[in-house]
């Protein structure tokens, strides 16, 4: 199995979590800034969080469908190298938002079937990064964070016109076959290197990034 397969950690609230991240060789943390995430992170803390972080490892943050208003405020205090949209942002939104802030845009798109295949090529055009996660629940409180996977052959061997990031529901247990499975390149966990909800596990981050990495 490819040895560069790079590791996203989402979900980062402690100091300790950016050191198991940086120890892992992982290369992006992420912070999420939406209030109903048990990973929910206010502009103070993640400021802390983000200037902990050595040069080399990407700062992420994770927005629901924010407002122009909320995301000035987090980025004004808050040093950022990625926007990942996480809500129902339309493409136009994507292109708004890259153009506002000057930061790379990455988008998650959630999937369950064939059907929602056509929204990756769609937002493809306009962002700089897809995530590929599993689609929530029709009722879900959170759009991602779920621990939920979905069918990885329907994405077997497609490509975007961006690079792409594989979500959903990955564990240190079935990482390896998610990678051979689809050929991502890049695979992103929050609630599979947990040992409660929002609660990272140092051990678990290790094992993860050490299968995906094989």
């Amino acid at each position: 199995m490819p040895a560069d397969v790079r590791v996203k950690i989402c979900g980062l609230t402690r100091a300790q979590d950016i050191d198991a991240v940086v120890a892992a060789k992982a290369a992006f943390g992420g912070f999420v800034f939406f209030a109903k995430s048990p990973r929910n992170v206010n502009a103070a803390q993640a400021r802390a969080l983000a200037l902990s972080a050595p040069v080399g490892l990407a700062r992420v943050g994770l927005f629901v469908d924010p407002d122009d208003a909320f995301l000035d405020a987090v980025l004004a205090e808050v040093p950022l190298d990625i926007l990942q949209l996480h809500g129902k942002e339309s493409p136009e939104r994507v292109q708004a938002l890259r153009a506002r802030h000057g930061l790379p845009v990455m988008k998650a798109v959630g999937v369950a079937d064939d059907g929602d295949l056509d929204a990756l090529t769609t937002y493809g055009r306009v962002a700089d990064m897809l995530l590929v996660d599993a689609k929530p629940p029709r009722n879900a409180e959170l759009p991602g964070g779920n621990g939920l996977a979905f069918d990885w052959r329907l994405i077997a061997g497609r490509r975007w016109p961006v690079p792409w990031m594989l979500a959903g529901g990955l564990t240190p247990d079935n990482v390896a076959e998610a990678v051979a499975l689809t050929g991502a390149r890049q695979v992103d966990v929050s609630s599979g290197v947990e040992s409660a909800p929002g609660v990272k596990d140092a051990a678990l981050i290790a094992r993860f990034a050490g299968a995906a990495r094989g």
